[in-house]
């Protein structure tokens, strides 16, 4: 049965961004744009803020030489090499932060967990509960979720604050992978539970 109503406690939950970085939050994206998943998230990182709630930034980042990232043997390649990529590719975009009190992790495949201080950070400020969202829905999102369903973790995803390679990758990931695992709601949403 799905409960409508969302009560959230900023003391006890983390605003979770995926991925919104230069290189990444300009690509093509559907159903929603990047700039329309960035302006979604800075109004929540910012009411996040203001309610003493933890914005936590998740990019994806790697040394020069690439070597310390995943190089799987596959069908279409997991990540660009790193001589592909422009300078400050890697950078959070600037209308979202980091800003003092952020915590900014720095991964090196799809998921924030593996091999990350993500977790131990948020256990010892007590979060026990997630909100999420970013680029992409169905790798860096899902992933994460994935690993944050497995470690505990009570998880919001927000629909119009993330966005795929294509609307349909999006809406399976969405419809199908996160109602099972979470609660799947709206920016305006969690807005009004922050600010309620």
């Amino acid at each position: 049965m799905m409960d409508n109503n969302l009560t959230l406690d900023c003391k006890r939950t983390a605003l979770v961004l995926i991925d919104l970085q230069q290189g990444i939050a300009g690509m093509p994206v559907e159903p929603h744009s990047g700039k329309e998943v960035i302006a979604n998230a800075v109004a929540l990182a910012d009411s996040f803020r203001k309610n003493g709630g933890l914005v936590v930034l998740v990019r994806v980042s790697s040394v020069g030489d690439g070597k310390d990232m995943l190089h799987p043997l596959s069908d279409t390649p997991a990540f660009r090499p790193a001589s592909a990529r422009a300078e400050g590719w890697d950078k959070i975009v600037p209308e979202l932060g980091p800003k003092p009190g952020d915590l900014l992790i720095t991964k090196h495949q799809w998921g924030a967990f593996y091999g990350t201080e993500l977790d131990l950070q948020l256990r010892r400020r007590g979060i026990e509960t997630i909100v999420i969202g970013g680029i992409s829905t169905n790798i860096g999102v899902e992933s994460t979720a994935r690993d944050a369903f497995e470690r505990g973790y009570q998880q919001i995803f927000v629909e119009d604050m993330m966005a795929g390679m294509s609307a349909e990758a999006h809406t399976f990931a969405v419809t199908t992978i996160f109602p099972r695992i979470g609660r799947v709601r709206q920016t305006n949403e969690v807005f009004a539970a922050l600010e309620g």
